[in-house]
């Protein structure tokens, strides 16, 4: 049924799209959970939402939970797939990511497969990113290539 194209994806963060990220950190700080702390983008980083240029400014809190990283992102900006997924679907987890060995390869291989790409996130650096929805079942991957050891 599956394909082992996946086998290198090593998933570590899942991200969870809120109204108010320190009114929900605060609740999760009551269970147990966090420390959180806030996270700032880069603001010279290019990406383009739907294939048009656009920045998907938020307010972001993260968390470590069971070595996996809990981000709780805020919408700030007019369009952005975080604001979509609000707007349509209201709060909840929006997207896992998962680092991969060549994201153009796996950006290739999904939207080939039907796939479509939400955002292309270029930071400075070089670092590249993506947001790929699956179609299946509102699955989004969120996707950076894995760092040279």
């Amino acid at each position: 049924m599956g394909s082992s194209d996946i086998s290198s994806w090593k998933v570590t963060q899942v991200g969870v799209v809120v109204k108010d990220v320190k009114q929900v950190a605060e609740r999760l700080a009551l269970l147990g959970i966090g420390p959180f702390q806030e996270m700032k983008l880069p603001p010279d980083r290019k990406e383009l939402f739907r294939g048009k240029p656009a920045l998907a400014d938020a307010k972001i809190l993260t968390a470590t939970l069971g070595g996996t990283q809990l981000e709780l992102v805020q919408p700030l900006a007019r369009e952005s797939p975080h604001r979509e997924y609000l707007e349509t679907k209201g709060e909840g987890i929006q997207h896992i990511m998962v680092t991969v060995d060549d994201i153009e390869k796996e950006i290739k291989r999904l939207t080939d497969k039907g796939c479509t790409l939400l955002l292309d996130i270029r930071m400075p650096g070089g670092m590249h990113g993506a947001y790929i929805d699956l179609h299946a079942g509102g699955i989004i991957v969120e996707m950076f290539e894995k760092k040279p050891d």
